[in-house]
């Protein structure tokens, strides 16, 4: 991108932050993927929306110099820059995530023997003109019912349409980002593209303190990406409980970073080739960067600013919103586990992210056996219609304050 072809144009600044989310929670999603599934299709598609992520960041700044017209107003944006500057930070730790996959730096082979099997395949693929997805929109297609596959995101023309939905229809020439279990991604994919789908074969583990190094990295990427949802329900909700959440998370990135690299050195002793391990090295510097923007995003709440309106308005506006909903005394879900009778994710295709209990205990990326008990408030992931679903189980009403 040239930046001399960047010009301000009247925009939104709204619009600009909640794509710039959406962006960055994606670009985390495709990075990682890239690399636990030896992608260089889908670490390409992170290079183009970093790209598009730095032309997002120039308008968003552009809009805000104009905004500010006093020091009044200089205090009352200077988070939201905050905010811009913490989505550029995630988006440049993506790209040096991708690019461990693109210049082949060097990555253990032990890396993907590690994922847990849980993990979900994603794949990137083009739609034929043939394919009999092609024109049909995939609430007609049904596919996530059907197959448990979802569209997460599709470029068109250059143009990306992030988290699409029913409403959404198919192209010849699209290029689709899928997510599902392995064997069913393997039968869309062929539908979609009209080739077959081979999945990567993972090896065998190899060396003890490898082994361990590869498990904390998976462990860091999750941890990280719980702090970016965490940052921005503390902005929504302005929750200070939050905010210290994601400061608790920073220091854990930090401490496991700190063992991963001692884990890596012993290990580098055995093994044929020590440049082998550069890749993992730099996907834990990188991990620590998103934790880092995490940690900026939230900072503001921390020090008594509160938020610019516009923040929690773009988080509001997001393609994927963050909800925080408490459990009726008569909901069917006091009482139970998350994963009870199907599921919550399942049913309502929310994400819980946290639990709040009444106590002020904080329960973190809460499993299926996690229980809910009545007072207790979810903090929770996903599309609009999936949020007035979860209300319904909960016994909530739908206002999301």
């Amino acid at each position: 991108m040239d930046p001399g072809d960047v010009e301000y144009e009247p925009v939104s600044v709204v619009e600009l932050l909640a794509e710039m989310k959406d962006t960055a929670e994606l670009l985390i999603d495709l990075s990682y993927s890239s690399v636990l599934l030896g992608s260089p299709e889908v670490a390409e598609e992170v290079l183009e929306l970093e790209e598009q992520m730095d032309l997002l960041k120039l308008r968003a700044r552009m809009s805000l110099l104009l905004a500010a017209r006093n020091p009044e107003d200089a205090e009352q944006l200077a988070p939201v820059l905050g905010v811009v500057g913490a989505a550029e930070k995630i988006a440049d730790a993506a790209g040096d995530i991708a690019k461990i996959v693109i210049e082949d730096i060097g990555m253990p082979d032990a890396l993907r023997a590690a994922l847990p099997e849980a993990v979900e395949t994603l794949v990137r693929g083009t739609v034929a003109p043939e394919s009999p997805f092609a024109g049909r929109t995939l609430g007609d297609a049904n596919m996530e019912t059907e197959t448990g596959v979802r569209v997460i995101a599709v470029r068109r023309a250059g143009e990306w349409l992030l988290s699409p939905d029913r409403e959404t229809a198919l192209r010849p020439d699209d290029v689709v980002l899928l997510r599902g279990g392995e064997d069913h991604v393997t039968d869309v994919y062929e539908l979609i593209t009209g080739e077959r789908y081979v999945p990567p074969s993972p090896p065998a583990p190899t060396i003890d303190d490898l082994e361990r190094a590869v498990r904390t990295i998976v462990l860091m990427k999750d941890v990280s990406e719980l702090g970016v949802d965490l940052a921005y329900g503390a902005v929504l909700f302005d929750s200070e409980a939050l905010a210290e959440e994601v400061a608790e998370l920073e220091v854990e990135v930090d401490s496991h970073k700190s063992m991963l690299e001692a884990w890596a050195l012993r290990a580098a002793g055995r093994v044929g080739d020590p440049t082998a391990l550069r890749g993992l090295m730099q996907l834990a510097s990188a991990t620590e960067v998103i934790s880092d923007a995490a940690l900026e995003l939230g900072e503001g709440v921390l020090w008594g600013i509160d938020a610019h309106p516009v923040v929690a308005a773009a988080v509001e506006e997001s393609d994927e919103v963050i909800v925080r909903l408490s459990v009726a005394p008569d909901s069917p879900l006091a009482g139970r586990t998350l994963g009870e009778n199907g599921g919550v994710r399942t049913d309502t295709g929310m994400r819980v992210i946290a639990v709040r209990r009444p106590s002020g205990e904080w329960v973190l990326s809460p499993g299926p056996e996690t229980h809910a008990e009545a007072g207790d408030a979810l903090i929770a992931k996903g599309t609009r219609g999936s949020a007035n679903r979860l209300a319904d189980v909960v016994g909530s009403d739908r206002s999301f304050d």
